[in-house]
């Protein structure tokens, strides 16, 4: 058994114990096991985190954007140098396989680099003014404090998504990472402050609501950027009251086949969006609409997929599937499944939680057919490795159960048809549709987020659309003929 490490939390220029010297356990799903021992914060850290940003929040802004971007990039050259030890602390804490982890720690230094790249070229605009004797520009300036709440899916790609536009915008930043995930927290804050992001810049403080509430709602924070659950985002929306927001918040993506697909790659791609990080991807494949005369193949062919992972240890070779993060989401895949097998449904293989592991949050590939469109996975975000197949009559039905559902994060069509692929893309009431490739695709580079009037979010994410929400804009008015020299 690993030694149990000791850690603290950033404020300032230093790792700090909580104001109460309360503590609390971040423990591997894979293992069961003790890996860190973290300061529980409260409201009155929450404030010093907060005002330490106030202090580093003018020399943040004053540093020269092209020193930010090499900020970035010597943040990501940090991160890619601790790219396997990174992986081993986030695949035991979160669970997701040694080599996803792998990839995570990669995209996250991506972030880093095409932030920094960004923000060299943040243009703006010099507008027509109907007097002749005046010219009007803007140029865009940091928020100031930008208050950061992230989950624990993707605990250091996440993250990175924020504190990295945060950073080459000129903000300085307080982040509360999620609680299970608050080693890799850790870790990450290290690579910045290694790579010289100056002290109080970034502040990390753990805890549970009440410190999230105190960092999105205290006048010292001018920003919020937070990714998490539908009903979260609403309250953190409700507390930050006029500040700007960057909201990306849960999804249930419909994944449409029509009977002109091709079906070897539907069926590469959705169960991707099924089972990678063993389903816990905001974006997964939650919803799979299909239509009659291709309905038995894709039945089939996402068997094969399903039989075919590997669920064990994530840091073991073979693994392709590992444990899920927490008690919670398990609860809520078992409940699902539940509610899909009482409306009528069938399970094809997997059915319910695996024995014979170090935990109960191990939880094999699930395919379940037959389920309807009144079903709780077609309601509600599972966040597990299930593909539940809902079977529709035509692309008109698929749409309209497409869209019966309150949240419009991610989607995919697959067909063969350039008319049904317009159609349906743009009639999917999704801030990102993917056609003939899995929902859960996206590169870091293209805006991501909620579809307006739905419960996914508010703005963008995504390269430059990251930098303009962590960023606002100022006009400026000059009367050129009053002007001397």
């Amino acid at each position: 058994m690993a030694k149990t490490l000791e850690l603290r939390m950033r404020v300032g220029g230093e790792w700090v114990e909580s104001a109460s010297g309360e503590t609390f356990e971040t423990v591997s799903p894979a293992t069961g096991e003790v890996l860190a021992v973290l300061p529980r914060a409260g409201r009155e850290d929450a404030r010093a985190a907060i005002e330490a940003a106030g202090r580093a929040r003018d020399l943040v802004a004053a540093t020269p954007v092209f020193e930010r971007a090499e900020l970035c990039h010597a943040v990501a050259g940090v991160i890619d140098s601790r790219r396997e030890d990174l992986a081993r602390e986030l695949s035991l804490e979160q669970g997701k396989p040694y080599r996803e982890a792998m990839d995570e720690v990669a995209f996250a230094a991506e972030l880093f680099r095409d932030a920094g790249e960004n923000v060299k070229r943040l243009e703006t605009g010099i507008v027509p003014s109907i007097d002749p004797g005046k010219r009007i520009l803007t140029i865009r300036q940091p928020h100031g404090v930008v208050a950061v709440i992230t989950p624990w899916n993707y605990p250091i790609g996440i993250p990175s998504e924020y504190l990295s536009a945060a950073l080459a915008g000129g903000n300085s930043v307080v982040w509360k990472p999620a609680p299970t995930t608050a080693l890799i927290a850790v870790r990450l804050t290290e690579c910045l402050l290694d790579a010289g992001v100056p002290e109080g810049a970034i502040n990390l403080v753990f805890g549970e609501a009440e410190v999230g509430d105190e960092i999105v709602s205290n006048p010292g924070t001018h920003a919020v950027g937070f990714t998490g659950s539908s009903a979260v985002g609403n309250a953190v929306a409700r507390s930050a009251g006029a500040k700007p927001l960057l909201l990306e918040l849960g999804g249930n993506g419909p994944t449409i086949i029509l009977d002109d697909a091709d079906l070897e790659l539907a069926i590469d791609g959705t169960a991707f969006g099924c089972f990678s990080n063993a389903g816990q991807i905001c974006q997964s494949s939650e919803r799979i609409l299909v239509q009659p005369k291709v309905h038995d193949a894709v039945l089939e062919g996402l068997v094969r997929k399903a039989e075919s992972i590997r669920l064990g240890h994530p840091l073991e070779e073979e693994t392709t599937m590992g444990p899920l993060n927490n008690e919670a989401v398990a609860q809520k895949t078992d409940d699902h499944i539940g509610d899909a097998l009482e409306r009528g449904a069938v399970v094809v293989t997997g059915g319910g939680r695996a024995e014979g592991f170090p935990t109960s949050l191990y939880y094999p590939p699930n395919v379940i057919d037959g389920v309807s469109a009144d079903s709780l996975f077609n309601r509600e975000e599972t966040f597990g490795p299930v593909a539940p197949v809902i079977p529709v009559r035509d692309v008109d039905e698929a749409l309209d159960v497409a869209n019966a559902c309150n949240l419009g994060l991610c989607g995919s069509v697959y067909t063969g048809s350039l008319r049904k692929a317009f159609y349906c893309s743009e009639r999917l009431e999704c801030g990102v549709v993917n056609v003939n490739e899995s929902p859960a695709y996206w590169d870091g580079r293209t805006p991501f987020g909620g579809y307006s009037g739905k419960g996914s979010g508010v703005g963008r994410l995504g390269g430059m659309a990251t930098i303009h929400s962590l960023t606002q804009l100022k006009s400026i008015v000059l009367d050129v003929e009053h002007v001397r020299g």
